[in-house]
């Protein structure tokens, strides 16, 4: 959230995977408008039956609303917060997400490291968080990203054992 903040306030901000919308309250305050996206709203529409959520806030389920009804260059930040693991056209999305982006503009972007230590957490955890359900980890989403944004470190999650990566793909 200090990282996102330093450039505030923003025009247009989008939250790709928003989840419950454990972020949506900070993002409507820095920004005039934002888009929530994800394909399973049920977890946002729990955490808004118990807090209020910014007027300026718009949801959509990415089952009926794709990225390219949005248009191109319209975003200064776009958060991708543990999210892009699940993704199965990693090379699409990622294009579509940076299409949406103004010229400077930056993508979010944390995900886990699915290192020997988060796998072995995972374990831990419980069958539940065994990781089945992802289709990679952080490294390969940074490879891919390189190529087509300058790639800005923001942390690593917990060194010297990352669990998880934390960057920005600016355009």
């Amino acid at each position: 959230m200090d990282y996102i903040e330093r450039a505030a306030p923003y025009q247009r901000v989008l939250d790709f995977g928003c989840g419950s919308g454990v972020l949506l309250p900070f993002l409507g305050s820095i920004a005039g408008n934002v888009i929530a996206l994800d394909i399973d709203l049920i977890p946002l529409e729990r955490m808004k039956a118990q807090i209020d959520f910014p007027s300026n806030i718009e949801v959509h389920d990415t089952r009926s609303f794709s990225l390219d009804k949005l248009p191109a260059a319209s975003f200064d930040i776009v958060t991708a917060l543990d999210v892009l693991e699940h993704v199965e056209d990693l090379s699409a999305t990622l294009k579509s997400l940076l299409r949406l982006l103004k010229p400077g503009g930056r993508l979010i972007v944390s995900g886990p490291t699915e290192n020997v230590f988060y796998k072995l957490g995972r374990r831990v955890a419980g069958r539940e968080y065994t990781g089945d359900y992802h289709e990679r980890g952080i490294a390969e989403i940074k490879y891919q990203l390189a190529p087509l944004a300058h790639i800005e470190q923001i942390a690593v999650l917990y060194w010297p054992m990352p669990l998880f990566d934390l960057f920005a793909a600016i355009v």
